[in-house]
C-alpha cells in the first residue's frame, strides 16, 4: 500500500521541479481514484485530515496563483498540537480541545483551520462545523476564497453532492455533515450541535468574546475543538483568556512564515543595510541587530522587517502586526513605566538560555530544635530540595564570601503571593526568587529564613505595610541580619530602630526611579521572566500614578524594589571568609535521628 504522506511527498516533488498547475490537476484525479480504490488509505485521511489538505486541496496564494497547498512550518506545527492533543483526548489524558493562536498578519492560519473543517466535513459523517469572522467582508472572503474555492476544486469522483453552497454554507445532505462561517454576535450558534469550532481575529469581535460565548451556549459538544486565532488588540478579553490558564497558547512568531523575507534591490542598498544594523542608533537598529544575534536570522529575513517597518506611518504597529513574542503583541492599554523593548528583549534572551539550561527550582528543608514548641531552626540542617513546582527559583547560587540581601513583599491589597527577591551585592545580579501562595505567612517566613542563611546571612528587608507577622517571626527566630528602617525626611531626628521596609509617598517613587534607571541601563542584572512580566503590566494610571494594571500582580517587582533599595546596609566587599553579623544565641545541633522538624512539601 501507498501511504498518504507518500502520495503527498510525490506531489510535491513534482511541484518543485515543474509547478504546472495542469499536470497537478492530472495528479490529483489519479490520487481521488486511489482514496477511491484503497479503503484503507480513506481511513488514513478520516484520522488525520490534514493528509487530503496536502494531497488534493488547492490554494490561492499571495502572488494570486492556484497552487497545491502544502502546510507552511507554522501551520504544520500547530496541527502536529492538535493531532497530539485530539490523541491525548481519546486517551482520557487531556479534558478539552481549546487553543488560542496568537500569530502576525497573514500567516495562513484561517486558511489552514478551514481547509482542514473542510476536510472533515467531506469525509466524516454527521459533522458540523463553524467559523466566526471579525466582520461581513472577512466572513465572505472566508467562504469564497478558503473554503468554496477548494472544493470545487475537487476532482468530481471524490467531491460530495452539496445540498447548498451558497448561503455561506456547505451542506452535504448524504454525509449529514456541514459548515458554515458567518459574522461573529451574540445569538451566533443557537440551536446547533458543533464539533468544531473557529473564531477568526477573535480579538476584534464586535460584541467580544464573552458576548458571543453566551450565544454558542450549549452548541459545542463536549468533544469538540475550539480553536480562536488572532492578531493581538491590546490587553481586551483575548489577552485575559491568553492568562487564564484554561486554553492553550499557541504564540508564532513571523519568520517562521517563509515568505517573510526580502532580497536586497542592489549590493549598495545591502551594503548600506547591513553598515546600518551594524553601528546605527535608534529602536529599529536594535531590533535588527537583535533579530541577527539573538534569533539568528538570516539577513534577508531581518531586511523584509526594516522594510515593513519603515512602510508604517505608526512605527509602534510593527510589534502588533509582527510581534517577536507574545508580550509584545499584547501592547499595553497604559502607558508602562518601564521600557516595554528593553523588557521583551530581556525576557526572549531568557527564555532561549532556560530552555537549555533551566534554573534551580524546588524549596529548603530543616529541622527545629524542638519540633514541638518550634523554638527555633537548627541551621546546620537547612538542605535544598529540588522540586519541579517550588516556590523558589535560583538562578546563581551562593558565592562563598559574597555579601547578599533579600527583598520581600507581603500578601496585601490586591495581591495574592508572598515574593521574595535576592541580590548579589557586589554585582547587582539577582540570584533568587521566592514566589508562594498562601493563606498563613509563617511557611514564607521559614524559606526566607533560610533562604537568608542560604546566601551567607543575607540581609533581608521585609516591608512592613499590611503585614508584619514575618518580621516578628525573623525576630522570634532570631535570624541575625535584618534591614533596619530609616526615617526619611526628618533632617535632625535620630532614626528609630525598626525593621523592615516601609512604602510611603516618599519612598515609593524613590525605589520606582532607581528600578527604572536599572532596566534601562543594567536589563543583564535582571533573571526572573516572571518579574520582568510584572513591569510590562505596571503602567501610569488615570491619574498618573504608577501601579499595577487593574486585575495584574506586582509582588516580585516590589520585591526586588525592596531588595535593591536596602542594599546600603549591607556589605559591597567580598568577604575572605562568611561570618555572621553577630553569634546566634543558641547551639547547632539537633537529635541523632533527625526526628520531628522537618518541613513537609
Amino acid at each position: 500500500m501507498i501511504t498518504c504522506q507518500q502520495i503527498i511527498d510525490r506531489r510535491r516533488e513534482l511541484w518543485e521541479s515543474d509547478p504546472d498547475i495542469n499536470r497537478d490537476i492530472e495528479y490529483r484525479e489519479a490520487t481521488a481514484q486511489y482514496l477511491i480504490e484503497h479503503p484503507e488509505a480513506r481511513a488514513e485521511v478520516r484520522e488525520h485530515p490534514e493528509y487530503l489538505i496536502e494531497m488534493l486541496f488547492v490554494i490561492v496564494d499571495k502572488d494570486k496563483r492556484t497552487s497545491p497547498f502544502f502546510l507552511n512550518s507554522a501551520q504544520r506545527d500547530f496541527c502536529g498540537r492538535l493531532n497530539k492533543a485530539v490523541e491525548d483526548f481519546k486517551a482520557g489524558r487531556r479534558l478539552q480541545l481549546k487553543f488560542l493562536v496568537l500569530k502576525g498578519r497573514q500567516q495562513g492560519f484561517t486558511s489552514f483551520i478551514t481547509a482542514y473543517q473542510l476536510a472533515c466535513t467531506t469525509t466524516r459523517k454527521n459533522f458540523e462545523g463553524f467559523t466566526a469572522a471579525d466582520e461581513d467582508s472577512n466572513s465572505t472572503t472566508i467562504f469564497e476564497n478558503k473554503a468554496k474555492y477548494p472544493y470545487n476544486s475537487l476532482p468530481e469522483a471524490i467531491k460530495p453532492t452539496t445540498k447548498y453552497n451558497n448561503r455561506k454554507q456547505l451542506l452535504f445532505e448524504k454525509l449529514h455533515s456541514s459548515w458554515e462561517v458567518k459574522t461573529a454576535s451574540r445569538n451566533m450558534g443557537r440551536s446547533r450541535t458543533i464539533n468544531f469550532f473557529h473564531g477568526s481575529e477573535v480579538a476584534f469581535w464586535r460584541d467580544g468574546i464573552s458576548g458571543v460565548q453566551a450565544g454558542l451556549g450549549e452548541a459545542l459538544t463536549k468533544d469538540a475543538i475550539q480553536i480562536y486565532e488572532s492578531t493581538a488588540n491590546g490587553y481586551n478579553e483575548y489577552k485575559e483568556l491568553w492568562d487564564s490558564g484554561s486554553w492553550e497558547n499557541c504564540f508564532y512568531e513571523w519568520w517562521l512564515t517563509p515568505e517573510y523575507r526580502m532580497n536586497f534591490e542592489s549590493i549598495e542598498r545591502e551594503e548600506w543595510f547591513r553598515g546600518q544594523v551594524d553601528e546605527a542608533l535608534g529602536w529599529i537598529w536594535e531590533r535588527c541587530r537583535w533579530l541577527r544575534d539573538v534569533i539568528k536570522l538570516d539577513w534577508q529575513q531581518v531586511y523584509w522587517y526594516y522594510v515593513k517597518y519603515a512602510g508604517y506611518i505608526d512605527k509602534e504597529l510593527i510589534k502588533q502586526e509582527y510581534p517577536c513574542s507574545p508580550l509584545e503583541a499584547f501592547l499595553a492599554s497604559g502607558r508602562c513605566v518601564f521600557d516595554q523593548e528593553i523588557l521583551v528583549m530581556r525576557i526572549e534572551y531568557l527564555k532561549r538560555l532556560y530552555a537549555q539550561q533551566p534554573p534551580k527550582r524546588g524549596c529548603f528543608r530543616f529541622a527545629w530544635n524542638n519540633p514541638d514548641a518550634q523554638d527555633f531552626i537548627l541551621d546546620d540542617s537547612i538542605e535544598w530540595v529540588d522540586q519541579k513546582d517550588g516556590p523558589i527559583t535560583i538562578y546563581e547560587d551562593a558565592r562563598y564570601g559574597y555579601p547578599y540581601v533579600i527583598g520581600g513583599d507581603t500578601k496585601g491589597e490586591g495581591k495574592d503571593k508572598y515574593a521574595g527577591t535576592v541580590i548579589n551585592n557586589v554585582t547587582g545580579k539577582r540570584c533568587a526568587s521566592l514566589h508562594w501562595s498562601l493563606s498563613n505567612s509563617k511557611p514564607f517566613t521559614w524559606q526566607m529564613y533560610c533562604l537568608g542563611r542560604h546566601f551567607n546571612t543575607a540581609l533581608i528587608g521585609v516591608e512592613m505595610n499590611f503585614n508584619t507577622a514575618p518580621i516578628e517571626e525573623l525576630q522570634r527566630l532570631k535570624y541575625p541580619k535584618q534591614y533596619i528602617r530609616q526615617q526619611y525626611d526628618s533632617m535632625g531626628k535620630p532614626a528609630q530602630r525598626k525593621y523592615g521596609w516601609k512604602t510611603d509617598g516618599n519612598t515609593r517613587p524613590l525605589i520606582i526611579d532607581k528600578e527604572i534607571d536599572l532596566i534601562e541601563n543594567n536589563i543583564d542584572l535582571f533573571s526572573d521572566i516572571e518579574m520582568l512580566g510584572e513591569c510590562l503590566t505596571f503602567i501610569y494610571d488615570e491619574n498618573g500614578r504608577p501601579d499595577a494594571e487593574s486585575g495584574k500582580h506586582d509582588d516580585l517587582l516590589i520585591s526586588d524594589m525592596i531588595a535593591n533599595e536596602i542594599r546600603s546596609q549591607q556589605s559591597f566587599i567580598v568577604s575572605e571568609q562568611v561570618v555572621d553579623a553577630k553569634p546566634l544565641p543558641f547551639p547547632f545541633q539537633g537529635s541523632d535521628d533527625n526526628e520531628g522538624g522537618y518541613l513537609e512539601w
